[in-house]
């Protein structure tokens, strides 16, 4: 129950800034309680996509396909739109991802292998690339001229 509790610590605000950066780069307004309500439902599905017997990883794919269908369905963006938008915003976090592993690694000295094994380090090494896709998405959405009426609900 615990790993649950710290995987939605990271998981929820990683997919509100996933969910809000890919409805920005959509063009699409963002709204904010939809977005909280609809990121906090992807994580908890995320989660127990990996607790089946698959292959880790396939998570990822599942979130990405996840979102895609979830954007398509509430909004008026064609698909190829969309499809661009939440790929851009996986792309992002894993070149965010990338970067603060490697700057934490390099001033720490830790062992990569003993931060993985103590999952709350893990998770809260996590947040700062979650904090940074929000930040992203509030940006993006500002510079961003969103397209009137494009919400379906």
């Amino acid at each position: 129950m615990i790993e649950f509790g710290l995987f939605l610590l990271q998981g929820i605000p990683e997919m509100v800034g996933l969910i809000g950066l890919s409805l920005a780069l959509a063009g699409v307004t963002q709204r904010w309680g939809r977005i909280l309500l609809a990121g906090t439902l992807l994580a908890i599905l995320i989660f127990l996509i990996r607790l089946l017997p698959i292959p880790f990883g396939l998570h990822s794919v599942a979130g990405l396909l996840l979102l895609t269908v979830l954007i398509i369905k509430t909004t008026s963006v064609p698909p190829s739109r969309v499809f661009v938008a939440v790929f851009a915003s996986f792309a992002i976090i894993i070149l965010l991802e990338l970067a603060v592993h490697e700057m934490f690694f390099f001033i720490t000295k830790l062992n990569p292998y003993e931060v993985i094994a103590n999952y709350p380090l893990w998770i809260k090494l996590g947040m700062p690339q979650a904090i940074l896709l929000v930040v992203f998405a509030l940006l993006v959405a500002r510079f961003k001229q969103p397209q009137k009426g494009a919400w379906k609900v």
